[in-house]
């Protein structure tokens, strides 16, 4: 059985932003089970933890002697294994693909960094010029991001690890209010967050939350 590695105490307070819960809902999704050890934020810098993730973060995978770390390779490593979420069409399966890394490398940049500017920058002097330029990047690429989805249920057909990518990197956007402003997006992430391995996923990570105390 693979084990993954999640946050002791969940800095986003069960709310299911921590990057585990993509794990976590690929392995739902794949009807994979697993494990789950939780590290805090002093064994993340360990040695023993530095050894499965180099830079010390969160989440790794272990099954027999394979060690991975960084969401999207684990996803992708769990979606070539398993049926469900890569298609066996080979052009569509390429595109699901290109759709994890345009989740990964196009929308999730500009929304970390907004995220992460409402988080530690509010005191900052320039925080009220700087936070419509931030929001501007993100609308830039959701209003895209809206264009190619237009009324269509997922990304390219069936659901697959592209739209779990996406919807995942999408709801770092619900303490923004962005996703208001596209009722397509918002209807898209509903659809993902109601798929009962979301769910499942969703409510073991708020377990370790609601456990802990945090």
């Amino acid at each position: 059985m693979p084990t993954i590695t999640a946050f002791e105490s969940s800095p986003d307070r069960g709310r299911g932003q921590a990057r585990d819960m993509r794990v976590r809902w690929a392995l739902e999704e794949v009807g994979q089970p697993y494990d789950v050890r939780l590290v805090s934020f002093a064994a993340m810098k360990e040695p023993a933890h530095l050894a499965l993730h180099p830079f010390g973060q969160i989440p790794t995978y272990e099954d027999g002697d394979l060690t991975l770390f960084e969401t999207g390779a684990i996803v992708l490593h769990l979606a070539e294994c398993h049926d469900g979420l890569l298609p066996k069409d080979a052009n569509a399966r390429r595109r699901a693909i290109a759709w994890m890394f345009a989740a990964l490398n196009t929308l999730e940049p500009p929304i970390v960094e907004l995220g992460m500017a409402m988080l530690f920058e509010r005191d900052k002097s320039w925080y009220a010029e700087r936070l419509p330029v931030l929001q501007e990047r993100v609308r830039v690429r959701l209003g895209e991001l809206s264009r190619r989805l237009g009324q269509a249920e997922w990304l390219d057909g069936a659901f697959s690890a592209g739209d779990l990518m996406m919807v995942t990197v999408l709801r770092r956007l619900n303490p923004s209010g962005l996703l208001e402003e596209f009722p397509d997006i918002a209807a898209y992430v509903a659809r993902g967050e109601a798929r009962p391995a979301f769910r499942r996923a969703f409510e073991a990570q708020l377990a370790v939350f609601t456990a802990s105390g945090s």
